[in-house]
């Protein structure tokens, strides 16, 4: 039997047993969060950098005795501002609220990032949107924290303005990765890389090269895609690895082969293997996220799944015949399940 969820590495900061409240786009804030103290930022892929935004938030809300929220925006500033252009997000809004559920935050508030925002300047930010709309009692916010019209607020500025309004403000410094010892992993960081700073640019770029294990310990956790099964053309069936395909939108990850751990609608986990490409063997097709679950047959056509990826086994390759495909694909399940066996990565599924 394949590990489930009760198995799965404990969340890098422990779910508290709080109420977690959601305030979207338009909402009134509601009582459970009034007054908050919140983190504000776009948060893309809730990384180790993002989780010290977390625990400073958390520790000074618990200091004046008021909730502790993040404060983010949809669609991304990037999405807004270029919409003709791909965004390799790391996490779109669903899963950016499934990992700050898990951080011991009493809520979060999501406010739409439209032209009004955009138009606003750092004055009307600070006094219209956090004190007259949110009614927030103070913020916490990165060193590279910019805002308002044309980026115009800095961290500095946005300290005076608070101050002004009667806001609490507290600036964080940038966050390195710490030492490789805090993510136990089939692939250790290699100690060179300890001291980069922890950015979303910085998990974008080893996600493209294939570097799973860089990625995943940036975020402190393993990444995750989720999306809709579809209907395929069935050949994963006649090699012997029938495969739920999942088509990701935007995505920057190299195609290639991947242990994974799959979550399924019905709150099940299970171990797999995975490829992302467009199967140079066969069609050369659009890029596509195919998974084989290990030890299980189901049909998943329609469900929504969530796929974390936890090792990169090898790039894509072109084989000669189906046969020295399939001999290939022996091998990557069998590493595969030597990897999940012993990865220890914290999961958020």
């Amino acid at each position: 039997m394949p590990p489930g969820d009760r198995t799965a590495p404990p969340a890098p900061v422990p779910v508290t047993g709080r109420r977690f409240t959601v305030c979207r786009e338009d909402e009134p804030v509601p009582p459970a969060i009034a007054g908050a103290i919140a983190a504000i930022g776009n948060f893309d892929g809730v990384h180790f950098g993002h989780r010290a935004l977390m625990a400073a938030v958390r520790e000074t809300a618990g200091e004046v005795g008021r909730p502790a929220v993040a404060l983010t925006f949809e669609p991304h500033p990037r999405a807004y501002f270029a919409p003709h252009l791909p965004m390799f997000r790391l996490s779109d809004a669903a899963a950016k609220e499934r990992v700050l559920a898990r951080l011991g935050l009493d809520g979060l508030i999501v406010r739409r990032f439209d032209a009004a925002l955009a138009g606003m300047g750092a004055r009307a930010f600070v006094e219209g949107l956090l004190v007259r709309d949110l009614g927030l009692s103070g913020v916490v916010v990165g060193h590279d924290f910019h805002f308002g019209r044309g980026r115009e607020g800095t961290p500095a500025i946005l300290a005076e303005l608070c101050a002004d309004a009667g806001l609490s403000c507290r600036v964080i410094s940038a966050v390195s990765l710490p030492p490789p010892e805090s993510f136990v992993s089939s692939s250790p960081v290699s100690p060179e890389n300890v001291m980069d700073p922890v950015s979303s640019s910085a998990i974008r770029a080893a996600l493209a090269e294939g570097d799973v294990a860089r990625a995943n310990a940036l975020l402190g956790y393993r990444w995750f895609v989720s999306g809709v099964v579809q209907h395929g053309d069935k050949r994963g069936r006649t090699l012997g690895y029938p495969t739920a395909n999942v088509a990701l939108r935007d995505c920057g990850l190299a195609h290639g082969i991947y242990a994974v751990r799959v979550a399924l609608p019905d709150g099940t986990v299970w171990n797999g293997v995975a490829s992302y490409g467009r199967r140079p063997t066969f069609d050369d097709g659009a890029p596509l996220l195919e998974v084989n679950l290990f030890d299980v047959a189901r049909d998943l056509y329609g469900q929504s799944i969530t796929v974390e990826l936890v090792a990169h086994i090898r790039g894509e390759e072109r084989f000669d015949s189906a046969e020295s495909l399939i001999a290939r694909m022996d091998i990557d399940a069998a590493q595969a399940r030597a990897i999940l066996a012993a990865d220890t990565v914290p999961s958020m599924l």
